[in-house]
């Protein structure tokens, strides 16, 4: 989950629905306007900044305004669990992930989209909307009970990245499929002077260190709780996982690395600082065109136990409930997710726009593209292969909760528990505790967060 785009949020999604708290008004994104004005709730990502830039184009051709109202992933999470769960009916659709959008489709608080997909009278421009050129992955993350409640706008899976000159220079070769085992031998040889032999993530945050420290637990046989929501959280292998990434990040990581998220690991490898980065698939997209581009390398996420384990996640259009303007709304969503609107970004100079900065991994048309391949050569099919290889209903693990998700548990509660288990993990990278007692605490902190599932 990319830091610019998935930060670690601490904010329960069904939590913030007290009493008193205050909707927006209409001048900040409320719902003015008649049926031909919507009024959309939005990250403030660069993805989104270039939207709003092409924005007018949609108006023109379809006569709908569309009012934007983008806000910081935290306060975007806030405002949104607010908005829908109150179905408050100011915005009419917003971006969600597919963290919220199977709980939100379980609630009624999004709209049900598929008989839209499969009707070209209902887009922005009377085409077909293509819903099989979805990645598999992403569509499925996106629907429940055969339904469809969101369409990703762009989306991303884990690799690993690393230096090929670096590996070149210690005699070392990249394996088709690595292992977590040999990833920490290689990180062992790579770490010399000030250039981390790895960078991983360790920053407080369910979105930050639990992401990726979550997919190594699955490769390493653990689970965060059994399919009856006993937690697993202290035992087994979570805690070999555990210990491993705390271990590894510690020896041979990135200094600070307790502080550093997304952001940090990515100027660690633009500026030539870390060998080795496990992490979001989107991050190619910057590092492509750094001092040490053409010098990184693409590989599938390590693993141990499992065939694959990278993680899945997507911004994706959803549509309150309440709204009184689907039909408008989903030709929004026809256009913004549409494979015509890659080509205006991608056709284009400027701020956000152009190849390199197109809303990838979600359809997969983009990537037998030839004018995408041009600047996505090196990583587009890592990145295709990544994303087909994760299946948010099956990591691979024995046993797992009936819920979806691979690097999170997909119940509300899970901002909250997974944000204090990420403080716990957290101090265990910084030294300020073992651990053996960072688990002990996460295995009761678990628990407590899915009482209300337990039998």
């Amino acid at each position: 989950m990319r830091s610019t785009q998935r930060v670690a949020v601490s904010v329960a999604v069904v939590g913030l629905v007290a009493a008193g708290l205050s909707s927006c008004s209409a001048s900040s994104g409320g719902s003015s306007g008649g049926s031909k004005t919507l009024n959309v709730l939005m990250v403030n990502n660069p993805q989104m900044e270039a939207l709003k830039l092409v924005a007018p184009e949609f108006t023109k051709a379809t006569g709908i305004k569309v009012n934007f109202k983008d806000l910081p992933e935290n306060d975007l999470r806030s405002t949104a669990s607010t908005e829908f769960a109150q179905q408050a009916n100011q915005y009419d659709l917003a971006t969600l992930s597919n963290f919220e959008i199977p709980i939100y489709a379980k609630k009624g608080w999004v709209a049900d989209l598929t008989k839209y997909t499969s009707d070209p009278k209902s887009s922005w421009n009377g085409k077909d909307f293509d819903q099989s050129d979805i990645l598999k992955p992403m569509a499925t993350s996106l629907t429940v009970n055969n339904k469809i409640y969101g369409e990703p706008f762009y989306g991303e899976s884990s690799f690993l990245m690393y230096r090929k000159d670096l590996f070149k220079a210690a005699g070392l070769t990249m394996p088709a499929n690595p292992t977590w085992q040999q990833v920490a031998g290689f990180a062992a040889k790579l770490k010399k002077g000030s250039t981390a032999g790895i960078c991983l993530r360790g920053a407080v945050g369910w979105g930050q260190v639990m992401a990726p420290l979550t997919t190594v637990v699955n490769t390493m046989g653990g689970t965060w709780f059994d399919n009856n929501w006993n937690a697993k959280v202290n035992t087994g292998g979570f805690a070999k996982a555990t210990n491993f990434y705390v271990d590894l990040v510690k020896k041979y990581g990135e200094p600070g690395a307790a502080q550093a998220g997304f952001t940090e690991c990515d100027n660690a490898m633009i500026q030539g600082q870390a060998a080795m980065w496990y992490d979001a698939t989107s991050a190619a997209g910057t590092l492509v065109s750094s001092k040490y581009g053409s010098e990184i390398g693409y590989a599938p996420a390590p693993v141990e136990q499992t065939k694959s384990s990278g993680w899945l996640y997507t911004w994706a259009w959803g549509v309150e409930s309440a709204s009184k303007k689907k039909d408008a709304a989903w030709k929004f969503i026809s256009w913004a997710s549409g494979k015509d609107y890659l080509n205006t970004v991608g056709g284009r100079t400027g701020t956000g726009m152009g190849w390199a900065n197109v809303p990838a991994g979600a359809r997969a048309s983009l990537y037998t593209n030839p004018n995408y391949l041009k600047v996505a050569s090196s990583f587009a099919q890592p990145t295709l292969a990544a994303i087909n290889s994760a299946d948010p209903n099956n990591t691979g693990r024995s046993t797992h909760p009936p819920v979806p998700g691979i690097q999170f548990v997909d119940v509300a509660e899970f901002t909250d528990f997974g944000q204090k288990v990420s403080q716990q993990i957290s101090n265990a990278i910084a030294g300020s505790t073992s651990v053996s007692s960072a688990l002990n605490a996460s295995q009761s902190i678990a628990q407590d967060g899915v009482k209300a599932y337990k039998k």
